[in-house]
């Protein structure tokens, strides 16, 4: 399917959302961090929370998740957005990354990813791909997880935004690992 162009691709992304909510025993945590190419994850918690919430599954004042996408460097239409401030992300230029799903010059789903960054008081932010590499085999290591670099680049943006001080040292956070890295792997 592709990404955001058909209604299913997010309803089935939406389910994401609600496994975290079980998994942390009808809550969300206070951020989510999603490495994005085309968003269709990042709206789908979104979608998935907002429907929680309305449904009475979650409570309507609980906190709701601050959602971060998560890019490289090479390829981050959605952060240059975010950052000017803008409702509409332009095409990225030459993108370059060796993550495939962060290699998305221009989202298709660019106005509701940069509103759902908006209503939960979310953040954007990139990193170069030696630092994704880095945090990559990282995340690898310490979980034996096999790490996509789309998983290590959201865990690298994490990094940076807790020692910016964009993210709480003491919250909680998911992050997502969107692939397996035995797929960069030649075989």
């Amino acid at each position: 399917l592709s990404t955001l162009r058909e209604p299913y691709r997010v309803e089935g992304m939406k389910t994401m959302g609600y496994e975290l909510a079980e998994q942390l025993g009808g809550r969300m945590p206070d951020v989510i961090v999603y490495p994005t190419g085309g968003g269709e994850g990042t709206v789908g918690i979104w979608k998935a929370d907002r429907e929680m919430r309305a449904w009475g599954w979650l409570p309507a004042d609980a906190p709701v998740p601050r959602m971060i996408v998560a890019q490289s460097a090479g390829c981050a239409p959605i952060v240059r957005a975010f950052e000017a401030g803008v409702d509409r992300a332009t095409p990225w230029e030459d993108p370059e990354t060796y993550a495939s799903g962060l290699r998305v010059p221009g989202p298709l789903g660019d106005r509701l990813l940069l509103r759902t960054l908006r209503e939960s008081g979310g953040d954007a932010a990139a990193v170069p791909d030696d630092v994704t590499r880095d945090a990559t085999r990282a995340l690898s290591a310490a979980t034996g997880i096999d790490a996509a670099p789309e998983g290590g680049c959201a865990l690298a943006v994490l990094g940076r935004l807790v020692r910016e001080g964009r993210v709480a040292a003491h919250a909680e956070v998911v992050v997502f690992n969107t692939g397996a890295g035995a797929s960069y792997r030649a075989s």
